[in-house]
């Protein structure tokens, strides 16, 4: 085994990554690095940048841009607080309400934004005074809002999703997307299950009942915002558009809803937010790009079958094989934000699923869980530092209380790693997959 093309492949990468270097800079220096051991500098060089042009021509690409924008015209158009006042509905008469209403409306707020980060932002920033207010700790609210925010990646729309489906070789985002939904709900519930023995014990307040014209007044108010899943996701069951075409939708309809119907977007502020979302898809764009070089080094090396042929070497067993698999992306998870991650690890374990014999929709939904834990610990979380951020409490003492919404997370990702229907009911039931 040629075990000094990983160590420069990798080690190269993480060394990088040491000093401070950009991750998509990171990953096209450690790929050129390590074709550089078969080829001359520059055809090096032309390799790379050829792979880097060829992944990005892809059509179902084009999501990527439009969900960021549409995203980025709800988290202005004012739809937080209205989802807020929903979720303080649905949850208001369980032991701990305030907590409850945190976890549903990021949910709601992540799946419809795309983003934990911003999900974080915008309901932890809203929901922490009020929960101090009601006696809440404010620790305890903080690990709420960390564990919850990630669950709406997973709820479609998910662009992680989009790029798993480019990655792993044109598995279907319509498939992806029904398969999000169970799992998804699943964090959010075992969240709410853990938060709601904890408010117990400390005896946090319930809500008083809500009035039957309020449940209908805030549904009425939150159900524009709720439309555009239902808009999306039926349009791309039905079959009347593709997730691609969907996503051009979504930014049709958000910034409808955000100019003309709530009207807390003005006219003069969409330049900043479309310059906003051209910086972010960049970003992205360009991760995917230095990763189709990192791909092709991979390939060309013969890494993952290595790799393979070394964790078949410890066991032949599916069932050990995929705890070792979850267990490394956990680590991964740690120090990796979820592209990138998504971009470098699928390549390796993909050959390694399939000679399992998974499936490919509920491979990727695994590892899409997988790295949402990731995000909320320390120390590169991103959920984690705007949690504590926006909640006011320090990353040191937050830790403590997020460990009982960590277990119920590896719970959680333990099913639905070894139950393959949780993924795949829906896509099985609505598209026939």
């Amino acid at each position: 085994m040629e075990w000094h093309v990983i160590l420069t492949l990798f080690g190269s990468f993480f060394v990088f990554l040491a000093l401070g270097i950009p991750v998509s800079f990171a990953i096209g220096i450690s790929s050129v690095l390590t074709i550089m051991l078969s080829l001359p500098f520059e055809p090096a060089i032309a390799v790379v940048s050829q792979k880097m042009a060829s992944g990005l021509d892809s059509f179902s690409l084009l999501a990527i841009p439009f969900f960021i924008l549409a995203g980025n015209i709800m988290n202005c158009g004012g739809i937080a607080m209205r989802l807020i006042n929903l979720a303080k509905v649905l949850g208001g008469r369980l032991p701990g309400s305030l907590a409850h209403c945190n976890v549903l409306a990021n949910m709601m707020f992540g799946s419809i934004s795309g983003s934990a980060v911003a999900s974080a932002a915008a309901v932890g920033g809203t929901m922490a005074p009020m929960q101090r207010r009601e006696g809440y700790s404010p620790t305890y609210s903080a690990a709420v809002n960390i564990a919850s925010c990630p669950s709406g990646l997973l709820i479609p729309p998910s662009n992680t999703l989009i790029v798993y489906s480019l990655v792993s070789g044109g598995t279907s985002i319509s498939a992806l997307f029904l398969a999000g939904y169970i799992p998804g709900m699943l964090m959010g519930l075992g969240i709410m299950l853990v938060a709601g023995i904890i408010a117990k014990r400390r005896g946090y307040p319930i809500d008083k009942r809500s009035t039957w014209q309020d449940v209908m007044r805030l549904t009425w108010d939150a159900l524009p915002s709720l439309a555009l899943i239902f808009i999306i996701m039926g349009g791309i069951i039905s079959g009347v558009f593709t997730a691609t075409e969907a996503s051009a939708i979504a930014v049709v309809y958000t910034l409808f809803l955000a100019v003309g119907v709530y009207r807390e977007v003005k006219v003069k502020e969409l330049p900043k937010i479309i310059l906003d979302s051209a910086i972010t898809t960049s970003i992205v764009l360009l991760l995917i790009g230095a990763s189709m070089g990192m791909s092709w080094a991979m390939a060309n090396a013969d890494i993952p079958y290595m790799i393979s042929d070394a964790l078949l070497a410890v066991s032949e067993n599916p069932l050990i094989l995929l705890l070792i698999i979850n267990i490394i992306l956990l680590v991964v998870g740690i120090f990796m934000d979820m592209t990138p991650a998504v971009l470098i690890f699928t390549p390796i374990f993909w050959p390694i699923a399939q000679e399992m014999g998974l499936d490919p929709v509920h491979f990727g939904i695994m590892m899409t869980f997988n790295l949402c834990i990731g995000i909320c610990t320390p120390p590169v979380g991103s959920a984690l530092f705007i949690g504590c951020s926006v909640g006011g409490v320090s990353i040191d003492k937050v830790i403590k209380p997020l460990l009982p919404f960590y277990a119920v997370l590896f719970a959680t990702l333990l099913l639905v790693a070894y139950v393959p229907e949780i993924s795949l009911f829906l896509p099985k039931l609505l598209l026939g997959y």
